[in-house]
């Protein structure tokens, strides 16, 4: 399995006006960063911002866990297949 494959940007939006631009100025600590919407000019912490698009990151990660479980699925099958292969009595529906 490659796991650069499953490698993902997931874009955050504004939750006022859904606009995907913001501009940010780094705080005293490189942590806090205050991220303020291109569009509405509304502003956020790093930690809000991440928050209020939660539902779009766990979409993109339901969706990451789903194509995991299946190729290493795959990947199971297929290296049990080759192991048993010159077995005449298992076989694999």
């Amino acid at each position: 399995m490659n796991p650069e494959k499953y490698n993902r940007t997931i874009r955050l939006m504004c939750p006022t006006c859904g606009c995907p631009d913001f501009s940010y100025d780094e705080g005293v600590d490189e942590t806090i960063q205050i991220m303020t919407c291109a569009s509405c000019e509304r502003t956020f912490n790093k930690d809000e911002l991440i928050h209020e698009n939660s539902e779009n990151i766990d979409e993109h990660l339901s969706e990451i866990k789903k194509e995991v479980t299946k190729d290493f699925t795959d990947e199971i099958r297929k290296s049990l297949r080759k192991a048993f292969s010159s077995n005449k009595n298992i076989r694999f529906k």
